[in-house]
This record gives structure tokens, sequence and C-alpha cells, in this order.
């Protein structure tokens, strides 16, 4: 019953215990059938064959009993000068013919035992596979069950598996890594469900508040009612411009779905010219250094790409700063790189800064944007496969170049 439910199982459910299992057993009958043909085969050399008589049984069988007959002294029944060879002859052919009947028993013994013995390690061979199997397997079973209790909000926990340095323990360390990375990226989408709600909010509670001094009001001027409609409608602009960021994010997160032609040259030259208003109003000078960067991709976003990067030099800047703008190719890739002078960033924030809704002096909304532009340059390079580099300046400001590969074929 036992070895039927284990051929069930081995046979049935194809587990990888069960794999073990067979191929152990199966490794060992070939090896064993190997090696028993190998000693069957050098037995059966090293007894030699003997020669084969002349006469046939029966006519051997009287010449043996006329031969004892003449030794014991009766009637001689063999005449002639040949008698005694003949006698000899007899003699020797039931030797020879007693050790081939002998040497076939033995060769047929040895293999009939070796045989019937490898057929019963093959099946302890089986059995010793199984058993081995569930301590090999043990881990995976460690992370199964750490897998089936894994769920969003049991993403702390660990396999830590502490066992030998091999790819069973490969494999849990892959697992716990998994879980880390699952972790960070619930807990980073939790965080940036909650900071977009509150800068959504922020607005529209800003443009209720103001509805309702107003409509408190016993008395409302036309006056009073102008500058209502134009706080509000800022608010409603800021509202907008979020969810058009949030909106350009979730587009460039998601990936490419075609690509076309583009030059991030043309992106950069039109992204000076729509900033360059801001900029006059603040007495910062643009300096362009703009060289052919074909790439290819979403145009659409890489025109985001550029604008971001120029409203953010020119935004965080200083009155009177400059603002330095570089288009090119290098080393396979293309590139834009931009410049500019401003108060001074830590180096441990610069990376925070490509994260949605960051900024230096706070989360919540200030008048600067909506604190999703360089989240957005991030998202569209790394769609693009691109590469991102950000530095701080000692004397303030930053330096921020996108790097994306270059076309290999026609434009």
């Amino acid at each position: 019953m036992a070895l039927t439910r284990l051929l069930h199982r081995a046979l049935g459910r194809r587990s990888v215990r069960a794999r073990i299992a067979l191929a152990s057993a199966g490794l060992f009958l070939v090896t064993g059938a190997a090696l028993v043909a190998a000693t069957y085969a050098l037995v059966d050399h090293s007894l030699a064959a003997p020669a084969v008589a002349s006469q046939t049984g029966p006519e051997r069988a009287r010449l043996v009993r006329e031969c004892h007959a003449e030794k014991a002294n009766r009637p001689p029944v063999l005449d002639g000068p040949d008698a005694e060879a003949q006698c000899q002859h007899a003699i020797f052919g039931g030797v020879r013919l007693g050790a081939a009947d002998q040497r076939a028993s033995d060769l047929h013994g040895l293999l009939l035992w070796s045989l019937t013995g490898l057929g019963v390690a093959t099946i302890v061979a089986c059995v010793l596979g199984w058993a081995a199997g569930r301590r090999i397997l043990l881990p995976l079973h460690t992370v199964t069950a750490a897998a089936r209790r894994t769920s969003q909000e049991h993403l702390g926990e660990r396999i830590g598996f502490d066992g030998a340095d091999d790819e069973l323990k490969e494999l849990a360390d892959t697992f716990d890594d998994m879980l880390g990375r699952l972790d960070h990226a619930f807990a980073s989408q939790r965080r940036f469900v909650a900071n977009a709600a509150h800068e959504l909010r922020t607005p529209l509670t800003s443009a209720r508040t103001l509805i309702d001094v107003a409509m408190a009001k016993p008395v409302r001027t036309t006056g009073q009612l102008e500058v209502l409609a134009v706080r509000v409608r800022e608010a409603l602009g800021q509202a907008e411009a979020l969810i058009e960021g949030l909106l350009t994010l979730a587009r460039s997160d998601r990936g490419l779905a075609s690509y076309e032609p583009a030059d991030l040259e043309a992106a950069a030259q039109d992204a000076i010219d729509q900033i360059s208003p801001t900029a006059r109003d603040s007495e910062i000078v643009i300096h362009a250094d703009l060289s052919p960067s074909p790439a290819l991709g979403d145009r659409i976003l890489l025109d985001r790409l550029a604008a971001n990067l120029l409203d953010n030099a020119v935004r965080y800047n200083v009155t009177g700063g400059s603002v330095r703008v570089v288009t090119g190719t290098g080393d396979g890739m293309s590139y834009i790189t931009v410049t500019n002078t401003g108060s001074l960033v830590p180096e441990s924030a610069v990376e925070s800064l490509f994260e949605p809704f960051t900024r230096l002096d706070g989360r919540v909304g200030n008048g600067q944007g909506v604190g999703l532009g360089l989240s957005i340059v991030a998202s569209v390079v790394n769609a693009h496969n691109g590469h991102l580099q950000a530095e701080a300046l000692p004397n303030g400001g930053m330096t921020i170049s996108a790097r994306l590969p270059k076309p290999t074929g026609p434009a």
C-alpha cells in the first residue's frame, strides 16, 4: 500500500521530490547496469573456455567405461596400439565438458544474482532519493510558505535563510530582495497617493474657502467678486497643472507604445522660447549652446522633458541668475544638460528631488510648482532607457543632464 501511494505521488503529481527520487533510481540503474556488464565481461574473459572434444557425448561415455574396465583388470574392451591414447582422450574430453558446464553455470548464476541485486538496489536508491529530496527541498517549502503568507499588508516578512551558500540560499535571498522591493514600491505608492490627494485638495480647499468667505459677507461689491474670481481661477489653475502633471507622469511610467524620430535640440529651443518671458521678469539670463541631438521615442514626452528642466532651472533660481542649456551627442548618446544658479542644495537631497512632491522648502505647494517637474523628467528618461545625472554646485544651483540612446539608423 505504501509503495502504491509512493508510485502514485511520483507518477501522478510529478513533483520535484518525485523527480529527484526517479532521477536517483535511474542514475543508479544505468551505472549499476554498466558495472554488471563490465563485471560479467571480465569474469567471462577470466574463465577461459576449454577446447571442444571431438567425440560425441554417448561415444565419450562408452570410452570412459571401457577405460575404467581395463583399470579394474577386467577383460580389455579396447585393443590396438592406440587404445591408451583413446582412453586418455576420452577422459580429458569428459573433464573439459564438465568444466564448460561449470563455467556456464557460474556465469549464469553471476548474471542472475547481479541483476537481482541491481533491481533491489535501484528500489533502495529510489526510496533514499525520495527521503533525501525532502531534506533538499526544505528551503523551497519555506519559500513557498512565505510566498503564501505574503500580501500587501505583510511585505515586511523575510525568509532569512542561513543555510549553506548554494542555489537554494540564493533563491531565498532573491525572494527576500523581491519582497524588499515590493515593500518599498507599495510604501512609495501609498505615499504618492497620500501626497497627491493632499496637493490636489490644497487648491480646492483654497477656492472653497475664498467662496465661503465672499458669500458670508452681507454686501459684496463688484471689485470683491473680481478679486475672488481671479484667486479662484489661480487655485483651479494650480489644480489643473497638478492633474496634468499626474497624467504625464502616468503616461511616461506606462512606457512607450511607439517610437518616432525627435531632436532634443528642437525640444530645448521650444522650451527656451516658452520660459523666456518668465526668465526676463526675474532678470535671469539663459545661455544656449545647442547642437543636433537626435533621439527616438515619444516626441511629446521629450518636449515635456526639456520644458520641465528649463522650468525648474528658472523657477528655483535667484534674481539676476543664469541658466545654461547644452545639447549634443557623445559616446553614442544624445544629451541635454541644464545648469542653473540658485540656492545651495545639500548633496544628500539631490536624489530625493526626483521623487514626486518633494521640495527643499517643504512638501505643500508654495506657488513655485506642483512638485512633479523633476519626477516627470526621471520617468521620461527611464521610459526612453536613458540615464539621468544630477549634481549640486558648490556655489548654489544644480546641473542636471539627461542622456538618451542615439538612434543607430537614419532619422
